[in-house]
């Protein structure tokens, strides 16, 4: 017998919300390409940043998505983003706290994901599924609009890897038993940490081209190496 449907709490879901739109707007407004974003662009993508997860996430679940049912949502989202505009001098001199904002952001829409696709009746694995493409959702929306190689493609710190430890730790708990809010605590705390560790060390995973560099090495490694110089008149 499935649970009631889990209602995230408004003043949670507006918090993940606001932190992503600062965070988008830090990212938008410290952009230098050949296309500059204006102030009305690095809005959108602070608001982008904010609700996109949640869009995702509902989306994926087939219900009305919570993100238009309210109209605090777009209201924080434009407001974060236009206080992560104006800060954004003051965040860059703060490396720590951008890093540490991106970490609870992915653990939030990662945990909250988890959370409802579970109380709705799905899977251990595609609840998994919903809750990491809405911890990375906003982050992929961002990219494609700015232009930008989608970042969880690309080397880089664990990012998908670390909201996908947070939600298998989601679903797990919940699967033992726990209180689905202990659980998505406990998936948001892991996210968190995983990412923090893996940025603070410059942990990633492998890159393709090294692997296949590895195989080439092996494959050749039967063939002798002449270098100039080594040959020897006789």
């Amino acid at each position: 017998m499935n649970e009631p449907l889990f209602v995230i709490p408004l003043w949670a879901d507006l918090t993940a919300v606001g932190l992503g739109g600062v965070q988008g707007a830090l990212f938008a407004s410290g952009f230098q390409g050949q296309r500059r974003l204006d102030l009305l662009g690095v809005a959108i993508i602070g608001i982008v940043m904010g609700m996109g997860g949640g869009l995702i996430r509902d989306l994926l679940l087939n219900v009305l998505p919570a993100t238009l049912q309210n109209n605090w949502y777009l209201l924080t989202a434009t407001l974060a983003a236009l206080a992560g505009m104006l800060l954004a001098n003051l965040f860059r001199r703060l490396n720590a706290v951008i890093v540490g904002l991106d970490a609870i952001v992915i653990g939030l829409f990662g945990a909250f994901g988890t959370s409802k696709a579970l109380t709705l009746g799905l899977p251990f694995v595609p609840a998994v599924f919903v809750g990491v493409c809405s911890a990375v959702g906003g982050g992929i929306l961002r990219d494609m609009l700015m232009g930008l190689p989608t970042a969880i493609m690309h080397v880089g710190s664990l990012y998908a890897v670390a909201a996908g430890a947070g939600c298998v730790v989601v679903a797990t708990a919940h699967a033992l038993g726990a209180p689905l809010v202990a659980a998505a605590i406990a998936g948001l705390v892991v996210t968190a940490v995983i990412r923090l560790l893996a940025v603070i060390f410059d942990v990633s995973l492998p890159e393709q081209r090294m692997l296949y560099r590895r195989k080439v090495a092996v494959e050749t490694s039967a063939i002798p190496i002449v270098r100039p110089g080594d040959d020897s008149e006789s």
